[in-house]
């Protein structure tokens, strides 16, 4: 599975329109994490290695997504990131919760088995 760098209008379409809606309400059909990242940001570019091999694992379970914070910068705004990596894992139900800096593949794998597929309905 590849990893899907989303626009701002991407982002409205596919994850959540806040323009649109002020209560969260995820547009997607499986869990989601995003990284908020900027390709001169060195512990971005470590994420993005762990965030490949997730993908691979978590293939048709969980959606990844990159958003670059250069570019996208009214994202970057909405989501106040201000430091990055910065990542949002969105449960299908639930909230989203977002986590600042790196984390090792063993964190991501547990927040993922616990924040977004024990809520998942099999």
């Amino acid at each position: 599975m590849s990893i899907k760098k989303l626009t701002t209008q991407e982002f409205k379409d596919q994850i959540f329109d806040y323009t649109k809606k002020s209560e969260w309400e995820y547009n997607g059909i499986i869990p989601a994490v995003i990284d908020f990242y900027a390709d001169w940001c060195a512990p971005c570019r470590m994420v993005a290695k762990v965030i490949e091999e997730l993908a691979v694992e978590y293939e048709g379970k969980v959606a990844f997504y990159k958003i670059d914070t250069e570019v996208e910068q009214e994202l970057a705004a909405v989501f106040q990131i201000q430091s990055i990596p910065s990542l949002l894992f969105i449960p299908t139900q639930e909230m989203p919760a977002m986590q600042l800096g790196a984390l090792p593949k063993a964190e991501f794998k547990r927040v993922i088995e616990e924040r977004l597929l024990s809520s998942v309905v099999k």
